[in-house]
């Protein structure tokens, strides 16, 4: 049992050593996040500073596009719109010389109706035969 003892007390010993190596390690790990390095402050205000005009640039390109688009759009509207004008004013002079030829053919039909003057006439009807 000695030995067992003795094994274990020499075990036990560097089993302690390294339990609270082991133990310190998470506390000196925070303790080493928590401090940073020296140059990490002019690290993050550089990546700071190109994330930043990275970003201006980025949103620059996507005004430009945008611009463009509204661009596009306008141009587009405005050749549309004078498409439909065009052919607002061709549906128009259509309309007004169907309403000109229909004029016309009412008063072709009056003259005509007044120079014929049957409607004035009683309709003979000498020729037909009386009823049974």
């Amino acid at each position: 049992m000695t030995k067992f003892f003795a094994g274990a007390g020499v075990l036990g010993f560097a089993s302690v050593s390294l339990s609270a190596v082991l133990a310190a390690a998470p506390a000196f790990a925070a303790w080493a996040a928590d401090d940073p390095p020296a140059d990490a402050s002019a690290t993050v205000s550089a990546d700071t500073k190109a994330v930043g005009a990275a970003v201006k640039r980025d949103a620059r390109a996507v005004a430009k596009a945008a611009k463009d688009a509204a661009h596009q759009v306008a141009g587009a509207a405005k050749e549309v719109a004078h498409k439909v004008a065009a052919a607002s004013k061709e549906g128009a002079k259509k309309v007004a010389a169907a309403s000109k030829e229909s004029a016309k053919n009412v008063s072709d039909a009056m003259k005509s109706d007044k120079s014929n003057k049957s409607h004035d006439k009683p309709i003979d009807k000498s020729d037909e035969k009386p009823p049974r």
